[in-house]
């Protein structure tokens, strides 16, 4: 017995070093891509004791801003404005994020540390232009952000999540397919009644995104008590944060959690206490917010009728981009009205035009943009072809070819089948030289 285990150690010992061994070696052989790395997706800190933390960015940090200013809105909509701050980032200590943080109205926690100081200077240093974007875009988007936090009664600086899960992009999808603003999970929209299908995604529509979001958030402060537990389970899920609770010995404190939380969930929350801080003093550190032109006043019409974007821009002389930019959740450009009545933002003076010239817009171009058909007819000409075998032609399922379907259905072309191959096999048998010149029996050719 002693024996059995001492060979059991021998072995788990010999398996540890070879893939210690194996693990040099993968580390020796990529190191150089290692080094190649940009620090785009992953945040190396130093805890007290020297130890090197690797923490990953939230996804919406590691976006490119030029990717981000392509987007139809941000170029068609968001301008850099003409500022006279100089483009760099001014030396402040430690003392100063400490006690403009302290000084900021909120009902969250917005402490200050080590990991949160490293995301607060990557926002200020590498992200300026993201933070400039999301200056812009908040504009237009905040107002219907703080509508929705506050018809949950929820804390409003919590309209600044959008920055960290979406850099404020509508169209926004990440790696593992959550998508808009708050970047929504498929599953999680629906559950939340968010209509997601081939036409509509409502996960990309503001409005409706934001009070599923509100809700969300309000279900999860239920479950933890915790506004920072809250966004970490909104970014890791529930689950996850239950078992760091577990682990960590029953704390609901984040801070005490946080070694045990997922490598992303660790930044998340220092991320979102970072764009609090960004989003209020941008401007002590010489980021100038770009020009928002998208209308700031829009309302809402019901669409009870298929349409289309382009016929809408086109009769009332609109901008598509722009409409696009208010209808994000029109993944085609299409409103299934037919299906049910469907919201349409438009600008705020538009809203009648659009209510009197309906008919002209459900006209315009229909059978070019809206091309799916409702009824179609069936060619039933029955084609003409040549059976190489008979040297003959045969049209439809005639002749030879009729007999044998009514043989298999069992119709009165079977008998006759049946006898026809009576006769054959009787002429066979009486011998003769076509007999022997025959085809062999299945019993012969086995043979």
């Amino acid at each position: 017995m002693i024996s059995k285990k001492f060979l059991l150690l021998l072995a788990i010992l010999f398996g540890m070093s070879v893939a210690v061994q194996a693990q040099i070696v993968v580390n020796e052989t990529e190191k150089e891509e290692e080094e190649e790395v940009d620090e785009e997706d992953e945040l190396v800190v130093i805890d007290q004791s020297g130890n090197e933390e690797v923490i990953d960015f939230p996804e919406a940090m590691t976006y490119d801003l030029d990717s981000l200013l392509s987007e139809y809105m941000a170029k068609t909509y968001l301008t850099s404005d003409d500022c006279n701050f100089k483009n760099e980032n001014p030396y402040y200590p430690e003392e100063v994020y400490i006690d403009r943080l302290s000084r900021m109205p909120t009902v969250m926690e917005m402490a200050h540390n080590n990991v949160v100081q490293n995301f607060i200077d990557r926002y200020a240093q590498r992200l300026r232009g993201t933070i400039s974007y999301c200056l812009g875009a908040g504009n237009f988007y905040m107002p219907i952000f703080e509508e929705a936090l506050e018809a949950y009664q929820i804390p409003l600086e919590l309209k600044y999540l959008p920055v960290i899960e979406s850099a404020l992009n509508p169209k926004a999808v990440s790696r593992v397919g959550a998508t808009g603003l708050w970047q929504f999970m498929l599953a999680t929209g629906k559950q939340y009644n968010l209509q997601i299908n081939s036409l509509v995604d409502e996960r990309r529509d503001p409005i409706k995104a934001s009070y599923a979001a509100a809700h969300l958030l309000s279900d999860l402060y239920k479950v933890f008590g915790d506004w920072n537990l809250v966004i970490a389970a909104y970014n890791c899920g529930p689950g996850n944060v239950n078992k760091a609770i577990q682990r960590s010995g029953g704390s609901k404190d984040y801070w005490q959690i946080y070694p045990y939380l997922p490598r992303e969930t660790r930044g998340y929350v220092p991320a979102f206490i970072a764009a609090n801080y960004m989003m209020t003093y941008y401007s002590l550190h010489n980021i100038c917010p770009m020009n928002s032109r998208l209308p700031a006043k829009t309302d809402t019409v019901m669409v009870d009728k298929k349409m289309h974007l382009e016929q809408i821009a086109h009769v009332l002389n609109l901008d598509i981009d722009m409409l696009r930019a208010l209808n994000p959740m029109y993944r085609h450009d299409i409103i299934p009205g037919n299906t049910q009545p469907y919201a349409l933002r438009l600008p705020q003076a538009d809203i009648s035009r659009f209510i009197e010239q309906q008919d002209a817009i459900l006209d315009y171009r229909a059978s070019e943009l809206l091309t799916n058909r409702i009824q179609v007819e069936v060619n039933d000409y029955t084609p003409t072809y040549y059976h190489k075998s008979k040297r003959s032609w045969k049209k439809g399922r005639k002749g030879r070819a009729g007999r044998h379907v009514k043989a298999r259905r069992g119709g009165k072309a079977a008998k006759h089948s049946k006898g026809c191959k009576k006769a054959r096999a009787g002429k066979k048998a009486k011998g003769g030289k076509k007999a022997k010149g025959g085809r062999k029996s299945s019993k012969k050719r086995r043979r």
